[in-house]
């Protein structure tokens, strides 16, 4: 394969995609509260859930920025708003739409949701990588 020059350490990225990946699963499954699920998917008092969830997430980038490049700490508030916004876009349409579990396009919602965490983790990897 010829080589091929990139914008960033490649080494660096892996390891930050991965700890992307790590951070995603704890604030996602591990840490993610029973209030935090449900209280997020509600037509009103949404909120605070959402946000102590989508907080995890800014906390999780918050700590791998300061391990990485101090001085991008602000990228934890932007992965805070944009887990907020993807988070709660999939609540809407899954109200609007109603999709039980045993349709196809309710597991495609889910899917484009964590497409979109995940594609918000390389920018954010790229990111720390290149600064």
């Amino acid at each position: 394969m010829p080589s091929v020059d990139t914008l960033v350490p490649v080494g660096a990225f892996a390891l930050l995609v991965f700890a992307f990946a790590v951070k995603h699963l704890a604030a996602d499954f591990f840490l993610q509260t029973n209030w935090m699920a449900r209280g997020k998917q509600r037509s009103s008092a949404w909120l605070g859930p959402l946000c102590a969830h989508a907080g995890l997430h800014g906390l999780g980038t918050l700590l791998i920025a300061l391990a990485v490049k101090p001085a991008l700490w602000w990228l934890a508030l932007v992965d805070f708003a944009i887990h907020t916004a993807i988070d709660r876009g999939k609540v809407l349409v899954g109200q609007r739409t109603r999709l039980p579990t045993t349709d196809a396009r309710f597991w495609w919602l889910i899917g484009i949701d964590q497409f979109l965490h995940h594609v918000t983790h390389l920018g954010l990897a790229v990111a720390l990588a290149a600064g």
